[in-house]
């Protein structure tokens, strides 16, 4: 058997050999951190996806060993293969900070100010590429373009105003499904997400399109509006499903659960089953089976410290007992001595008494 063939390039002025054919996200993945670029299309599980959003642009200092020419322009990192001896800058470039920002503007544009009531609120990585690279204010000076809310059926609804056209979605109805009803309709700033006849999507897999879905286009109707993800507790968990992998998320709130979703990794897409292949779960597993006694719980899910879902830190398992008294705790059970009312002892009350008493005597 013939050795693989590795390539040596460098991301941020760290040095790491890949195989050949090796994007130069995929490279700057197995670094890690803020090396890797962040992705709005790209999804790893999915052919053909990669090279719309333009999130991934890097600078490519030196193309090769053979031809140490720059590369002229800014590069999509998840289409562009590297080469040997190639160097990449990604955060240390001015010139992709500044494209970044300028992307990130343009995806904002016709983007609604949805946050406060979307489901999507608090693990949605537009929120997160905004708070990185966005800008307070917009030039945008246009009616922002406006879709009518589309029905996908009992499970799924889309807010076509929200959605970046990553194609996700497609690619996932294309890829996992039996028949896609749904895609791309008209161009330019008409495009849309949409079915031609008003079909609903109702293949056993056609959830994952949720889970792919990077802002809150596509939404769980079992889930809107019910809880937000920072006060709920992710568990890992599985069960013995005989169409899918069976390997979820269950996100709690006590002893019910929310919603269920399917496991994901740091890169935000679907993680791969121990033997390797992609841990899609089907819509029963998704939709109907949200019984804590259905499932056999693993334990808590690790969460990245920077997500403020891991704001609500929490230790322990399911049917966790309330946690005790604090000045009980710390104090061997002594209870204190004296309790205050912090109503009486601050001045706020006192305050509002006498502005509204001032406010009476003036009218």
């Amino acid at each position: 058997m013939s050795e693989q063939n590795l390539f040596k390039v460098t991301i941020d002025n760290i040095t790491i050999d890949v195989p050949a054919g090796t994007t130069i996200l995929q490279a700057a993945r197995k670094i890690g951190g803020q090396v890797a670029p962040p992705a709005m299309c790209y999804y790893s599980k999915l052919e053909g996806s990669g090279g719309k959003c333009r999130t991934c642009l890097v600078e490519v200092s030196k193309g090769s060993e053979k031809d140490p020419r720059p590369m002229p322009k800014l590069v999509a990192s998840c289409r562009t293969t590297v080469m040997d001896g190639m160097e990449v800058k990604n955060i240390t470039s001015d010139k992709v900070i500044d494209a970044r920002a300028s992307v990130v503007e343009f995806l904002l544009i016709n983007h609604p100010l949805d946050c406060p009531i979307c489901d999507q609120a608090g693990e949605c990585h537009l929120q997160d590429l905004s708070f990185d690279h966005g800008k307070a204010g917009t030039r945008f000076e246009f009616q922002k373009r406006t879709f009518k809310k589309h029905d996908l059926g009992k499970n799924i609804q889309l807010h076509m105003t929200r959605c970046i056209l990553c194609y996700r979605c497609v690619f996932t109805a294309d890829q996992l499904t039996q028949k896609r009803v749904h895609g791309i309709l008209d161009r330019g700033d008409h495009a849309e997400i949409a079915t031609h006849i008003e079909k609903s999507l109702d293949n056993e897999f056609i959830g994952n399109v949720i889970d792919v879905c990077p802002v809150g286009a596509l939404t769980d109707k079992t889930f809107r509006f019910k809880n937000r993800v920072w006060f709920l507790k992710p568990m890992d968990a599985h069960r013995d499903c005989p169409t899918c992998s069976g390997r979820v998320t269950l996100w709690n709130r006590g002893d019910e659960v929310y919603r269920v979703t399917a496991r994901k990794d740091e890169w935000g897409e679907i993680e791969d089953t121990p033997d390797g292949k992609p841990g899609w779960i089907c819509n029963t597993c998704r939709f109907d089976t949200k019984n804590a006694n259905d499932w056999v719980i693993e334990g808590p899910r690790a969460i990245n410290r920077q997500s403020v879902i891991a704001q609500g830190h929490y230790q322990g398992t399911v049917g966790m007992t309330k946690p005790q008294e604090t000045f009980g705790a710390i104090n061997d059970g002594r209870t204190p001595h004296l309790l205050m009312d912090i109503h009486d002892e601050s001045e706020v009350n006192k305050n509002e008494d006498y502005i509204s008493k001032n406010n009476i005597e003036n009218a």
